[in-house]
């Protein structure tokens, strides 16, 4: 008695288990025959992301209501009437010239402190006067050549007495530069300025 009761719960257990191992199977296996790519094992675990690629999806959300933007027309033909309107269009220029990066200011008048104009007429520019030479302090007094030498004279400076013909230098800073009957041209090379004319000094 006790031997038919144990035989027919292990028929029951048996029973069970292969039922339980028919429906895990058919569980596995249902997504292979029904054409589906994903597995429930891909299916159970967690997707990872980040910030990111939310901001596009926001985006578009917010751009949901507008209108999409009108592509540029591509059509490739001629317009000649918008070439038409451009011919009559003059160029008007500034009176700049494009060639230089910027103009130069004009320059400043001198004037000597007053504003007073004759006529309303604007000052002329002039440039300043530069200053003139300080004399040089030589006296030509005489000659010391004889007729067909060359021609040589006495210069004095102070107590100082110099002889020297042309293109000789004279106290280590006065050229010679032309002797005539009556002057003499003399250049300081030390100062600045033109040559200057000694005239003969009698007595």
């Amino acid at each position: 008695m006790n031997l038919g009761t144990e035989s027919r719960g292990k028929t029951m257990i048996a029973a069970a288990l292969g039922v339980l191992t028919v429906g895990v199977l058919v569980y596995e296996f249902t997504p292979v025959f029904s054409g589906s790519s994903a597995t429930p094992v891909a299916a159970s675990q967690p997707v990872v992301t980040t910030g990111s690629p939310s901001r596009p999806a926001a985006r578009h959300g917010a751009n949901s209501g507008k209108k999409a933007p009108t592509p540029a027309n591509l059509d490739p033909t001629l317009q000649l009437q918008l070439l038409a309107g451009s011919e009559q269009t003059m160029y008007e220029g500034s009176g700049r010239n494009i060639f230089v990066s910027q103009a130069e200011p004009p320059p400043t008048p001198i004037t000597n402190g007053t504003t007073d104009h004759k006529n309303g007429e604007e000052p002329i520019y002039k440039p300043p006067t530069p200053p003139a030479a300080p004399p040089i302090p030589l006296k030509f007094f005489g000659f010391a050549s004889q007729p067909g030498e060359p021609k040589r004279i006495f210069l004095s400076k102070g107590e100082d007495v110099f002889i020297a013909g042309e293109g000789e230098i004279v106290d280590r800073r006065y050229k010679v530069m032309r002797i005539s009957a009556t002057s003499v041209e003399v250049q300081d090379l030390v100062g600045s300025g033109p040559p200057q004319n000694l005239p003969l000094t009698q007595g």
